[in-house]
């Protein structure tokens, strides 16, 4: 079986989402998948789980504790095999069936030109799943999508995740050759041009009828500008009531380049908005139930500000009154896309709650697992959960009183990672319970589920561990500033005492890696270094080669031409011959001596073939005669012996030419 998928399988069978935490585990065990999930979900006597346990394997177990009156406590994560997390059981199931029975989320990051979308969805689901989602966030029609960037190659739309073996984090990219190439470019480079210029802005204060010059930048926002006027005027965001901002200015989070103010100057009218027990008492008076004075809508306002809710400081009033003042809601129902309703929430709860309150997390709940328990181990993050409710009566306190304490947001900053839901709705209570099952186990679901409107809000604060995440912490709304704090302190305390035997194994695990590192680098030079050796020496005998072939070559070649020259001497005349005879002794450079008769009549030329036949050719010896001392190889090869005067005897030594 291929490594990525027995790691997909291995992750997915136990939590693990650390990669090289899971790599060690299989390595550990030698790649054996079966080996490696009992390694770390042990079972006795061959039988596994119920049904319910392997449901959520991923997902540790716990056992609630006793519950106080300000908050409930979740013990630490006790093992599968423990007796009190099984009631029945069945027979051992294999790793193959262990994977296909758990749902699996898949990452995916979908490049379209200048964009990015993250899409986040089970491996049971298909391929085409993922075009609505893209269609929604990049404004394409599904059918003009190509989805390119598959590891296999391309797939159909309704091929299944699971069978393409992916691992969890994928990337990919949308191709539209139908669709004409976008004009965005140069909006964004018009855009970005914007995002540097200074903007003046001349705000006018109502009431007082003073006005403030003051300079922004473009990529300043909208709530930037209204914050720095409640420190001007002492107006809270929430009450300022504005003039003069362009129409396309809808939202808090819009850059001034992009809100269409006037360059370079722009002019803006800020008043207290009135308050909203003034129209209360208005409605009284027609009623006939209330009667207030405008002293009273002071105290009341007052009231606002520290994020009481209207609706508890008239006990009394009527239902259509609270219809009236009904609030808007945190949260869409059925929502369907996570980071939308989040930016709802966070919207909505700084318009109720003023802007100091926690940075909450804009993702899925997965996504803030990842973010806080999945990075390096000096970076990871306990994981704190607010669920609200909106008709709890502790809300507004909890919210304005204990949630936006200044000492509150600054720890929960600095330490955690903030994530937040409505449980106000039935569908989005179900949709988290079904969140906090796959994540957390049912014990802690269930624990949740329990809890009665009027405990809430509820805050869980999280740790994450090798193979399961643990819920520390389960606080309910009735608590104060220091209970809380101190709750969160105690959490902090045991995650970093885990959290420095992490960093102690990760630096052990970084060291070893280092010195493999070291090792495999060292041993890549040797490699090298012998390579080179090797091929300097396969050079030097091919060049030695090539030598000696070089070498034979022209010996065989001086040899044929050898044996043609004495093939064609004219035979050796006798002694007694009637002929003139010419008797030629010739000594060679190593001093021998070799003689033969000629004609006298014969042509030098014979004498010179005859030298070389014996291997001295003319072209590197040259032939000398002893009395008078002449240079025979000067002489005309055509004249004869006799004309030389080498008759009827001579002796003659040969010489090597310079």
């Amino acid at each position: 079986m291929d490594r990525e998928i027995i790691l997909a399988d291995f992750q997915a069978c136990t939590g693990i989402e650390n990669i090289d935490e899971a790599i060690t585990l299989l390595e550990q065990n030698n790649w054996d998948l079966v080996a490696a999930i009992n390694g770390v979900i042990p079972q006795e006597n061959g039988i596994v789980q119920s049904e319910f346990a392997a449901e959520r394997l991923p997902g540790p177990v716990f056992c609630p504790t006793t519950q106080s009156t300000s908050s409930t406590s979740v013990s630490h994560a006790v093992t599968p095999s423990s007796p009190a997390s099984t009631s029945a059981f069945r027979p051992v199931l294999t790793s193959r069936q262990i994977v296909e029975r758990l749902p699996r989320m898949l990452d995916f990051r979908v490049e379209y030109r200048d964009r990015n979308v993250d899409v986040v969805l089970e491996d049971s689901c298909t391929v085409g799943e993922i075009k609505p989602i893209l269609e929604n966030e990049l404004k394409i029609p599904a059918a003009k999508m190509q989805l390119k960037g598959w590891k296999s190659g391309d797939v159909e739309d309704s091929t299944v995740l699971r069978t393409l073996h992916l691992p969890k984090n994928n990337n990919l990219y949308v191709l539209t050759p139908d669709l004409p190439p976008s004009s965005l470019s140069s909006h964004s480079s018009a855009l970005q041009e914007s995002l540097n210029q200074n903007f003046m802005l001349i705000i006018t204060h109502r009431e007082v009828q003073r006005e403030y010059n003051l300079n922004f930048s473009g990529s300043s926002t909208i709530q930037e500008v209204k914050r720095n006027v409640y420190d001007l005027t002492s107006i809270p965001v929430r009450h300022q009531l504005w003039e003069g901002w362009p129409p396309s200015a809808t939202d808090d989070s819009t850059t001034l380049a992009a809100s269409g103010l006037t360059y370079p100057c722009h002019r803006l009218t800020v008043g207290r908005r009135s308050s909203p027990i003034l129209t209360r008492v208005h409605v009284a008076e027609c009623t006939d139930v209330h009667m207030v004075s405008d002293s009273d809508g002071d105290d009341f306002e007052d009231a606002t500000e520290f994020g009481v809710d209207d609706g508890e400081l008239f006990g009394t009033a009527t239902s259509s009154t609270s219809s009236t003042l009904r609030k808007s809601q945190m949260m869409p129902d059925n929502a369907e896309d996570e980071g939308d309703a989040l930016l709802q929430f966070t919207a909505e709860f700084s318009s109720r709650y003023g802007e100091c309150h926690p940075v909450f997390f804009i993702g899925t709940l997965e996504a803030a697992l990842q973010e806080a328990f999945f990075g390096r181990a000096r970076d990871r993050k306990l994981l704190a959960i607010y669920l609200h409710h909106d008709e709890s009566v502790l809300a507004n306190v909890f919210c304005s009183q204990m949630l936006c304490a200044e000492s509150i947001v600054s720890y929960l900053s600095q330490n955690f990672i903030t994530w937040a839901w409505d449980m106000t709705k039935e569908s989005n209570r179900a949709r988290f319970l079904t969140m906090c099952t796959r994540h957390f186990g049912s014990v802690v679901a269930q624990t949740v589920r329990t809890q009665k409107t009027d405990q809430f809000p509820l805050f869980l604060i999280i740790m994450g561990k090798r193979s399961s995440n643990e819920v520390l912490n389960v606080i309910q709304g009735n608590t104060t500033v220091d209970e809380l704090m101190m709750r969160q302190m105690a959490a902090m305390e045991i995650f970093t005492s885990q959290q420095q035997e992490d960093i102690k194994d990760e630096d052990e695990r970084d060291a070893r890696e280092k010195v493999k590192r070291e090792q495999d680098e060292a041993y890549q030079v040797s490699l090298e270094a012998d390579r080179a050796k090797r091929e300097a020496q396969e050079r030097e005998m091919a060049e030695q080669c090539r030598l000696e072939q070089m070498r034979k070559e022209q010996e065989e070649e001086r040899e044929a031409i050898r044996l043609s020259l004495e093939q064609a001497l004219p035979p050796e005349p006798k002694e007694e011959s009637c002929k003139p005879v010419s008797k030629l002794r010739i000594r060679t450079p190593s001093g021998e001596y070799f003689e033969r008769r000629f004609l006298g009549s014969s042509k030098l030329q014979v004498v010179f073939d005859f030298v070389a036949s014996k291997g001295y050719p003319s072209d590197e010896f040259k032939l000398l005669s002893t009395f008078p001392r002449r240079d025979v190889s000067q002489f005309d090869p055509n004249k004869s012996l006799m004309d030389l005067n080498l008759y009827p005897q001579e002796t003659l030594f040969l010489e090597a030419k310079e």
